[in-house]
């Protein structure tokens, strides 16, 4: 028969005390993204998966009307895409690579509300170029308080 030493009992509450605290803290440390698209999109779910491969919680929300959510967020006309996401306080429009995405939340820069790829670019996040067709090069636009800036540019999910 086993008799629970000093030692033992300190070790197992020290041991119940951590699996209590990593997961508050790893749980801390994911980025949730809620994500507005069209529920026929396909795209949107390859995006939402690069996503999820780079360590983000993503919640998608089926829309009738993608325009109203646009309106209503405030994503300038001329870089509008297929889905808008919300990371923290910061809007992403389309196909915004994660290595965009991390510089953003890095520096936060100011009166930046967002960041947007227009259109869907070959090759971007979600949009897989075929084989033999190389990607796209693409801009990443900053937009906030009427302002606009390119951010990054990538060709397909590298960084030029």
């Amino acid at each position: 028969m086993k008799v629970f030493t000093r030692r033992s009992a300190l070790f197992l509450g020290a041991a119940a005390w951590g699996l209590t605290i990593i997961p508050a803290f790893s749980v801390e440390n994911v980025q949730a993204v809620i994500v507005w698209k069209d529920r026929y999109c396909g795209c949107c779910g390859g995006w939402m998966a690069h996503m999820r491969a780079n360590g983000f919680s993503v919640q998608a929300a089926d829309v009738e009307d993608m325009e109203a959510v646009k309106n209503a967020r405030g994503i300038p006309l001329e870089l509008r895409s297929c889905h808008t996401a919300l990371i923290g306080d910061y809007l992403i429009e389309g196909h915004v690579p994660v290595g965009a995405i991390n510089r953003l939340l890095e520096t936060r820069p100011a009166n930046v509300s967002g960041l947007a790829v227009a259109g869907m670019p070959l090759g971007s996040p979600g949009m897989s170029a075929p084989q033999g067709y190389p990607p796209d090069n693409y801009d990443v636009i900053s937009f906030g308080n009427a302002e606009q800036s390119v951010f990054m540019r990538f060709a397909g999910e590298q960084r030029l």
